[in-house]
């Protein structure tokens, strides 16, 4: 069998890739809709969905680049002639289909890239090269646009590859031609040589496909994520001598050796601080979180679920501490409460002031495994037992709460 193509017959390079990629996605779209229905319980099923996910994120790499090979291939060879050009409006939805299945070949498996180079956590491509991308940077909101291209670019393949594959058995079964055949192994000739001149129009038809596709994606709200935090009870404002105006409390934990790396949006701290001479106490500090505002890239969910931080049933986590002055710095002494488990623990942190302002950022490690979060994963490797907390905040003496300044600064203008 020739390499090649002619008007009249498919080489075996052009069939060896269409039935390459013609499996690895059909077989591809099962494995992703089997990983997603996988639960993620204990650590065997959290390994299975895992190892899921990562065969589903490597063997999708696997197509885009053989679909690139060979949509290059298909640019350099005749493209063989349709056996009925006088139907013109079957012949017009087959270069349609096509143009939808060349583009998805390349579109599903490159959306599904990027939402896994701007996602934080979870299954890691098995691939030497591919975890971050450039010019990608790590974020919810970005993966979650991604991943609704990603999804909205299935359906669209899902309906076009079950067209294909009717028009393919049609042509079989009720014509009786020699379309399908030409596809298959051997040398089937096929078709007059001569061919219906090619335009633009099935490729315009696919467009518009992908773009009402699309828009109605966007219309039904499917590339608008949810606010950070969204579930989770907002806290109350808190009476303080000291108002942070801005900060951050982040927390950074290490999955399949890749850190991961969340924010809890909603968090109060209620600071009573008086500057001394001496080292000692100088002032107290509670802090309360939000535990359902807790944002932690692709492992968001399970990170809030029962098996650990629990925040439906455990909504909040509270820390109590005194604020010492030490020798080379600060030092927040007290107790952190999560889970309705108390733990004695102590946070260094810099900080400088600047008369009324104040400017801190400290970090401590703690092991999940005191708060019981994460009991059912015992394997570091999986999940390791550190988790680092991060907080960096500025506050003011006597200042207004940074919403209540902006309601007021609003009412005056």
């Amino acid at each position: 069998m020739p390499a090649t193509n002619s008007e009249t017959r498919y080489g075996w390079v052009a069939k060896s890739f269409h039935w390459i990629v013609a499996f690895g996605m059909i077989a591809n779209i099962a494995l992703g809709l089997l990983a997603d229905w996988l639960p993620m319980g204990d650590a065997s099923e959290i390994a299975r969905k895992t190892t899921a996910f990562s065969i589903h994120k490597t063997l999708g790499l696997v197509v885009l680049f053989t679909a690139i090979l060979r949509i290059l291939w298909a640019l350099s060879q005749p493209k063989p002639a349709p056996l009925h050009p006088e139907r013109r409006a079957e012949h017009f939805a087959a270069e349609a289909a096509h143009w939808l299945l060349y583009g998805s070949i390349v579109l599903i498996p490159l959306s599904g890239w990027l939402h896994h180079a701007a996602t934080e956590g979870f299954a890691l491509i098995w691939w030497p090269f591919g975890q971050s991308l450039p010019f990608v940077p790590k974020s919810e909101a970005l993966a979650s646009t991604f991943g609704s291209l990603h999804y909205i670019l299935n359906l669209v393949l899902w309906v076009t590859l079950a067209a294909h594959v009717l028009g393919a058995l049609k042509h079989h079964f009720l014509d009786r031609d020699r379309t399908l055949a030409r596809m298959l192994p051997g040398r089937t000739e096929a078709g007059a040589p001569r061919r219906a001149r090619a335009h633009a129009l099935p490729a315009f038809a696919a467009l518009t496909v992908w773009a009402v596709a699309l828009g109605g994606g966007g219309a039904a709200g499917w590339f608008s994520p949810a606010p950070a935090g969204a579930g989770a009870s907002e806290l109350a404002e808190v009476e303080s001598d000291w108002q942070v105006q801005e900060g951050s409390l982040a927390i950074a934990i290490v999955q399949n050796g890749q850190e991961v790396e969340g924010q809890f949006a909603d968090w109060t701290a209620e600071i009573d601080f008086t500057e001394g001479v001496a080292p000692g106490v100088w002032g107290d500090v509670r802090v309360e979180v939000a535990i359902g505002s807790l944002s932690l890239g692709g492992v968001t969910q399970q990170a809030k679920g029962a098996d650990f931080l629990a925040a439906e049933a455990h909504p909040t986590a509270v820390f109590a501490a005194e604020i010492h002055k030490v020798a080379d710095g600060y030092e927040a002494r007290g107790d952190l409460t999560i889970r309705e488990t108390t733990v004695p623990v102590t946070l260094p942190f810099a900080m400088r002031l600047e008369g009324d302002r104040a400017e801190m950022e400290g970090r401590l490690t703690l092991d999940r495994r005191d708060f019981g979060v994460g009991d059912n994963i015992s394997d570091p490797g999986q999940l390791e037992f550190a988790v680092e907390v991060r907080v960096k905040l500025t506050a003011l003496r006597g200042g207004e709460a940074p919403e209540a300044a902006a309601e007021t600064s609003a009412s005056e203008g």
